[in-house]
């Protein structure tokens, strides 16, 4: 995992010279400043400066006033259940508890079946942040912070398997489930010369698949494969990897101006730890070495 430290001071600034950036564009008339250094210079008290900021970053990230995270069942990086509590914890939950105690608003969470609807959600303005791979597709639709957690991509099989390596996988007749308008899905289509792609309308479909032998491999992140793997005894991911995936921050395009604000996020939360006890808590498991492709 790549913890990546970034000075506090650049967000300040950052977010003093939005809020004084967007004063000065709206053409209000200055009222009487409060202190006598600012009657004789001009300036706008940094108080205010800072509270417009604060709005300011309020209306872009939140703008109906709570802070929605789009969310799917069986991703760590995104929602799953507490074996013990069943409380829903993931790493989009736990940072964007953690943003909409910053931005001083409610927390909401906008579940979906699929990672793809939490990316078309995020896309429509239907929701307004999310932790997912920040492929170049969803670049293209959705604004990304730097990559906070980088996993790898594999396949998992169960005992009797007519795959038992890598290399037995892209054969004619092997069936290889994904997640239905996945970054997998559309890698694997381009990618496979023999095998077919078979997408699931569900992680939990695609674990019902795979003990029905209807499947012969599920292929995505090894976190997500980790857990279904707790779920189907026997089970096993396949060594090596087919790719890696670089997870970042998602909100929606059309915020940019909060965009370094969120890159400060990022660097903050790992840096101070909130990252780290965010990725024990979901579970996550199947990082890859920083930097890795």
């Amino acid at each position: 995992m790549v913890l990546t430290v970034y000075p506090v001071w650049r967000v300040r600034f950052s977010s003093v010279l939005l809020g004084a950036a967007l004063l000065v564009g709206c053409g209000t008339p200055a009222t009487e400043p409060a202190s006598v250094s600012a009657r004789t210079t001009g300036a706008v008290p940094a108080s205010a400066q800072n509270a417009a900021a604060d709005a300011t970053l309020r209306q872009i990230l939140a703008p109906t006033g709570k802070l929605r995270a789009a969310v799917y069942l069986g991703s760590p990086s995104s929602m799953v259940l507490d074996g013990k509590t069943g409380e829903k914890v993931g790493i989009t939950i736990s940072l964007g508890r953690e943003l909409a105690r910053r931005l001083g608003v409610p927390f909401e969470l906008v579940e979906h079946r699929l990672v793809a609807e939490v990316v078309a959600s995020l896309k429509s303005g239907a929701a307004d942040f999310t932790v997912t791979n920040a492929s170049p597709a969803r670049a293209r639709d959705n604004d990304f912070t730097q990559p906070i957690i980088d996993l790898e991509l594999g396949y998992l099989v169960l005992p009797g398997a007519p795959i038992t390596s890598m290399a037995d996988v892209d054969r004619s007749g092997m069936r290889i489930g994904v997640s239905q308008g996945s970054s997998s899905h559309g890698t694997l289509t381009r990618l496979y010369k023999h095998a077919s792609v078979v997408p699931m309308t569900s992680l939990k479909m695609g674990a019902q698949w795979l003990s029905e032998r209807r499947l012969d491999a599920f292929a995505t992140n090894k976190a997500v494969l980790s857990q279904m793997m707790d779920e189907l005894p026997g089970s096993r991911l396949l060594d090596g990897r087919w790719g890696v995936e670089h997870i970042g921050i998602a909100i929606p395009k059309g915020r940019e101006a909060a965009l370094p604000y969120m890159k400060q996020f990022a660097a903050e939360v790992q840096a101070n730890g909130q990252l780290a006890a965010a990725v024990a808590r979901a579970g996550l498991r199947g990082t890859a070495a920083p930097g890795a492709q």
